[in-house]
Formats: structure tokens, sequence, C-alpha cells
């Protein structure tokens, strides 16, 4: 009996594509059609394939994503014809990269509060060097690089607000995160860029700013790590579905793109008005400082020497009545001498 074309199934590949796209986990999609979650794990591995009732509805959920899908892409296709504005191409950038970001920084941090400051931290910073970033060969890849940079900071160790580890409710999530951060930042950043952002293993050398053979060397053991902590979820063929669920597991949205553009024009223009006022106290400290300054050389005041042996300087005390009597008699007397000694009244 031949199947109609209407239950054709694309490949297992395209339909987590689909799904991916659609920003969906496999247990969404197994509550959706009324299925278990290892049938739907099974269909898009190419292990099985669905039948009867379940295959129609597996179809029809499938060409649903992928009209949604062309939809949206001629839309894309249609604005992209005109002409976009600095805002227009900063809030198209920031949808598209956004959602996947949060993920990711997820994944990098166990946190969702560092994961939205990562990523709006990385835009802002994004839409203050617009210019440069619009000018760059891969504007996602910039701001990706930004994002992972500002999540793995050491500094946020110090942070009481984020210590707190955000775990998911499902047991096999939350022992997939503590096993991803267990490993060391760069090792657990070069799995999230391969695994879990789908980057080649040239692109994720590049990202990280390493070689081929040392990005190659790491990745291997982030995956010997993960096999020795969850040996069920650290297959190559499974991990990279394991981690877009535990990213989808916890409810991450990112800020709305002017929310994220006016806060960043708020810091720029904050941290301009501290640099004017630390440049304005710079200039008068200096001029102050010319001002009280001494212009010529001043020879320092030398300390003086005690004198000893030298009789101390007594005070005279009062007249005796013979030398009174004397003194009366010096004043009557006209003085006799020579003209020099005496004194003249003028």
């Amino acid at each position: 009996m031949m199947q109609s074309t209407a239950s054709q199934l694309p490949h297992p590949k395209e339909c987590r594509r689909l799904r991916r796209s659609q920003s969906l986990t496999q247990t969404q999609v197994a509550v959706t059609l009324g299925v278990s979650l290892e049938e739907v794990r099974d269909w898009e591995n190419g292990l099985t394939e669905p039948h009867g009732r379940r295959r129609r509805a597996y179809a029809r959920l499938l060409a649903e994503w992928a009209a949604h899908e062309r939809t949206e892409g001629s839309a894309r296709d249609w604005t992209t014809t005109r002409p976009l504005t600095p805002h227009q191409a900063f809030d198209g950038l920031y949808r598209f990269c956004a959602p996947a970001l949060v993920r990711q920084a997820y994944l990098l941090t166990g946190r969702t509060a560092l994961a939205r400051e990562a990523v709006e931290r990385a835009f802002q910073l994004a839409w203050q060097r617009w210019p440069e970033v619009a000018l760059d060969r891969d504007p996602p890849s910039w701001v990706r690089a930004a994002a992972h940079d500002w999540a793995l900071s050491p500094w946020h160790r110090f942070r009481l607000r984020h210590r707190r580890c955000d775990a998911p409710a499902d047991p096999a999530d939350r022992a997939l995160l503590d096993a991803l951060l267990t490993l060391s930042p760069i090792h657990r950043r070069t799995l999230v860029l391969h695994d879990g952002a789908g980057l080649g293993l040239a692109e994720t050398a590049a990202e990280t700013e390493a070689s081929t053979a040392a990005a190659a060397a790491r990745l291997q053991r982030a995956r010997e790590t993960l096999s020795d902590l969850v040996p069920d979820q650290a297959a190559p063929e499974v991990l990279p579905d394991r981690m877009a669920d535990l990213a989808m597991s916890v409810r991450l949205r990112a800020a709305r793109p002017p929310a994220v553009r006016s806060v960043g024009e708020r810091k720029a223009r904050r941290g301009n008005r501290m640099a004017v006022v630390f440049t304005a106290a710079l200039v008068g400290a200096t001029a102050l400082t010319l001002n009280m300054a001494t212009d010529h050389y001043e020879r320092p005041v030398p300390e003086g020497t005690a004198v000893i042996d030298l009789p101390p300087q007594v005070a005279m005390g009062p007249l005796s009545a013979q030398q009174q009597r004397l003194r009366l008699l010096l004043k009557k007397q006209a003085h006799k001498g020579p003209a020099r000694l005496v004194p003249q009244a003028r």
C-alpha cells in the first residue's frame, strides 16, 4: 500500500532543523503529538518512522513549520530590498541572534539572569560600535564572541546575585547542566560552540582564538569528561539535541531591541559625562598645582647651633644714689672735648 504524498516525511536531519527553527524541544513535540519522548528522538535520529495517525499528524506539523519558515523568509526578503536604517539593521540582528545567544549563555553559566545580562551587554556594546559591527564580515559572530566573553568573565564569582545556579526541573537536564559546569570555561565554550551552536571545528577554533588542533583537543577532552559524568547523554549523535533541550527547558526571554538600544545609549552618555568630569578635575588639579608651586629656588634655612660656655646675660638693676648724683652732674656740665663728641641739638 502506497503512502499519500501528504504524509511524506522529510529527512530526519530536516525534521530536527525545522523543530529547532521554531524553538521547540523534543518534549514539547512529544506532548503536542501525544507520543513519548523516546519516539520523537528515534524519529529525528532516523531509527524508526511513525505510522498511521501519528505519521499524518507529524507530517502535518512539519508542513506547518516549513510554511511558517517560508513566510518569514519571504517577509525578510521583502524587507531587505529596501535600505535599512541603523535602528532597523540593529533590531533585525538582535531578533535574529538574541534568542539563540541567550540559550548559549545559559549553557555557559547555568544562570538565567546572567545569560540575559551577557546578551544585552553584548548588543549594547554592538550598538555603541555600530559602524564597526555593521561593516564586519560576520556581525552575529562579533556579538556572539562579546556575549560569551561577558558570560565567562571571572569577576562574576564575586557577585552575590549570580552565585546561585538556576537548575532545570528535569533530573536528566539537571545532571547534564552540572556536568557542563564542571568543565573549565574554555572547554565549556568550545563544546557549546561546536555541539550547541553547530559551528565547524575551524570556526570554533577561530572564535576561541586557538589553532584547529587545540580546539579539537579541547572538544575531545570536554566530551570525555561528559562521558564519565553523564554517559547516557554524551554520545556525539545525542549531545547536540540534549544541549538544545537543556537550553529550552528554562524560561529565557531577552529584552526588546528598543530597550537594549536605549539602555546602551544611556550608559554611553553616562560614561561620556564621567570622562568629562574626570578630565575637568584633572585639569583643575594641574592648574592649582602650577599656581601654588614655587617658581624659584629658595635656600633652606640652616638649623641653629647652641653656643656653650658663655656667661648668661645679666639684666641691669636700678641705679644707686651715688650713680644717680653722677648722672645729674654729667647732664648739667657742658661737654669739653672734640667737636665730634659734643651732641648738637637739631
